[in-house]
């Protein structure tokens, strides 16, 4: 039986997260918010968010599909919203209505954390709030996206940018990294671990991560061969690890491994390997008191010296700083 995760102690009320919805609603990416901050999850206690919908176009909307979606609230909740989400919007070259541009403008002076999934971008740059600024949206628009706004620094490979207190991610998939990237940063490795547990999804991506892989169909047994041997290294992250090894592991020559694991994640294995062990330094950081030198070497890194290096290149923070962060949201 898996063990509850029991939330930080919460000295005030949940995230207030308030998703606009319009007529031609992206159904599919407002499930991803509605599962993510709107599901109760009684084995975590406490509620972590509590989720509404508002509408500045009426009551009676239609969404993808043939829906027909309605508001949970009027619009007077953006004005207590921590964060505010916006889907995809319904057509690259259709005019954001002046409501949506003032409602988000207002909530960006209070300092309330704005999200867009795919195409919502649009509406944050209709409303100026991204002059200057990198973000992202689904690989297919981002040249109409950079054409139609040449003032934002629009990053085309990029799961999810995040500049201050505005996250802007690619598509739809995309949206749940970004989504559990804001449940991390509000709660840690140990709830955003749950949470993604339900999911049936690993608990997170770095927003740097490639869009879209290139991925040919693999024969009878590789993907198995391959998923078996990434499950391996997690369990074993300590251990001597290189690609003679990895590949005698799964079963292939060095050549044919390095190609098709490649094919299927998109990383070199070695990088791969990096990555993991980053990120299971980033989950001891955050849930136990160990020293960065015993995680150093719980993880492989061999040296503290060797995890500060990989932890700065590829979070750009150090591991006592990344420590700090946490300990101090999770206060």
């Amino acid at each position: 039986m898996t063990k509850a995760v029991k939330p930080p102690a919460q000295t005030r009320r949940p995230h207030q997260v308030v998703t606009l919805i319009y007529d031609q609603l992206c159904s599919f990416e407002f499930g991803i918010i509605a599962e993510i901050f709107g599901q109760k999850r009684p084995e975590l206690g406490a509620p972590l968010y509590e989720l509404r919908s508002v509408s500045l176009e009426g009551t009676s909307l239609r969404a993808s599909g043939g829906l027909q979606v309605s508001p949970t609230s009027p619009p007077e909740a953006l004005d207590e919203a921590d964060i505010i989400i916006i889907p995809g919007w319904r057509d690259l070259d259709d005019p954001v209505p002046e409501g949506y541009i003032k409602a988000v403008q207002d909530a960006h002076a209070r300092g309330v954390r704005i999200m867009t999934i795919c195409t919502g971008v649009y509406v944050l740059a209709a409303a100026g709030l991204l002059a200057g600024k990198t973000a992202t949206t689904h690989w297919r628009y981002a040249c109409h996206l950079s054409d139609k706004y040449p003032d934002i620094k629009v990053d085309c490979n990029a799961l999810y940018v995040q500049e201050g207190n505005i996250l802007t991610s690619a598509g739809s998939a995309a949206g749940i990294d970004a989504c559990l990237h804001l449940v991390r940063s509000d709660y840690g490795a140990k709830i955003v671990n749950s949470v993604a547990r339900r999911l049936v999804m690993h608990a997170h991506r770095q927003g740097d991560q490639a869009q879209y892989i290139e991925q040919p169909i693999l024969k009878n047994g590789q993907t198995h061969r391959l998923s078996a041997l990434m499950e391996h290294v997690r369990e074993n992250l300590a251990a001597n690890h290189n690609i003679e090894s990895l590949a005698a592991e799964a079963g292939m020559s060095v050549r044919t491994f390095q190609r098709r694991f490649a094919d299927q994640t998109g990383l070199p294995a070695m990088k791969w390997v990096t990555q993991e062990r980053v990120r299971q330094a980033q989950i001891l950081l955050e849930t136990t008191e160990r020293s960065v030198n015993e995680i150093s070497e719980e993880v492989g890194f061999g040296n503290p010296e060797a995890l500060r290096y990989h932890f700065r290149q590829s979070l750009s923070i150090s591991p006592a700083s990344f420590r700090k962060r946490f300990l101090r949201d999770a206060a």
